[in-house]
């Protein structure tokens, strides 16, 4: 701790340069704001998920079912589709369902967790491939369900998805107008991005917290011996599914905040190969040490994106006969190849001197 108050001007600075970050980069253009507003939510994602594999040390392959249960609930809470759907609402809500933020963020976390803890119940006894394969199973689930419950009463509109959904706002600001002050316009996905960043610090701050309490020691305990844990008298059950609902929490928060920027939802959006982007970001930035999930989380969400004006050069070259799409796969796995290489604890490992009780305070 006294490490941390020495450092207060560092952390300043790069929350000065954080804020004044998009106002820099829109000038060059809206869609490079919009990759790091992405790259914040997958940040957001990443976190959540550090919780479940990094500190409690449960291999999750089915996390983006939580961010679909965000998503979809923001969705349907802020869309004319519930309204049109039936017909007792309509009566009860004519102006429609206009969930404020302030209702959005604990249902959206809450839910979430109850989703996280359900998921968590049935494979309470099961560690490491077995894991991972239910949860993938869990994920999969989840993204199939929302996909078919269109019949016999139209929930989630199926593969459609859903759209007019309305956009964040915030004392009486809404998110999808530029902001003009004075002169200066700022733009709207400048406007998303703030938000984003401001859970993403506040998720920190809950993570650091949490890693050095006695719950987060016990999350430890578990990962490096489960069998010692519970001989000291840790509560392995409960633990375990407190981490599954406070991780699913951080999805469910990230999902709604997606929803409310992208303005649509389908299932597409939350694939397998959402999940599996995920769990490498917490592992090749380094399982449970919050500076790597954060530098492994902002890489690969922020890769996939420069890699698109790569990929489309490097076709031109080849007169066309590579696709772009599958370059820019090709060139993703062979980054994540080199990164486990070169670095197999992850980019920004955790140091030796945290053990399981995390004594480097």
């Amino acid at each position: 701790m006294q490490a941390l108050k020495h450092r207060w001007p560092i952390f300043l600075l790069l929350a000065l340069g954080l804020l004044l970050l998009p106002l820099a980069v829109q000038s060059i253009g809206a869609g490079w704001v919009r990759i790091l507003a992405l790259a914040m939510l997958y940040v957001l994602l990443a976190l959540g998920l550090n919780i479940v594999v990094g500190y409690a040390g449960l291999l999750d392959l089915g996390f983006v079912a939580f961010y679909a249960v965000g998503a979809y609930m923001y969705a349907l809470m802020a869309s004319p589709h519930l309204i049109e759907t039936f017909e007792s609402l309509a009566q009860s809500f004519p102006q429609g369902l206009h969930t404020p933020i302030w209702l959005v963020i604990p249902l959206a976390a809450g839910l979430a967790a109850l989703a996280g803890a359900l998921l968590g119940l049935p494979v309470l006894k099961l560690r490491g491939d077995y894991l991972a394969i239910v949860t993938l199973g869990f994920g999969e689930i989840i993204r199939v369900f929302m996909n078919n419950l269109e019949h016999p009463i139209n929930i989630t509109n199926g593969p459609r998805g859903l759209d007019r959904i309305d956009p964040m706002s915030l004392w009486g600001l809404s998110f999808s107008k530029p902001l003009v002050i004075a002169d200066y316009k700022i733009a709207s996905v400048t406007l998303y991005y703030w938000l984003f960043l401001g859970l993403v610090v506040v998720s920190v701050i809950v993570c650091y917290r949490l890693e050095h309490s006695r719950i987060g020691r016990a999350w430890m305990a578990i990962r490096e011996d489960e069998l010692a844990a519970k001989a000291m008298g840790i509560n392995t059950r409960n633990m375990k599914l407190l981490a599954f609902a406070m991780g699913a929490s951080f999805g469910g928060v990230s999902g709604a905040m997606f929803a409310a920027f992208q303005g649509f939802v389908s299932p597409e959006s939350f694939s397998l190969m959402e999940s599996i982007m995920i769990v490498a970001m917490v592992v090749l930035g380094g399982m449970g040490h919050l500076p790597g999930v954060i530098l492994g989380a902002l890489m690969l969400a922020a890769l996939p994106e420069v890699l698109r004006y790569i990929a489309g050069d490097i076709q031109n070259l080849t007169g066309g006969r590579i696709d772009a799409a599958i370059l820019r796969q090709l060139l993703i796995a062979m980054a994540m190849i080199g990164i486990m290489l070169l670095r197999p604890k992850g980019l920004w490992p955790r140091p030796l001197s945290q053990s399981a009780g995390g004594k480097s305070q």
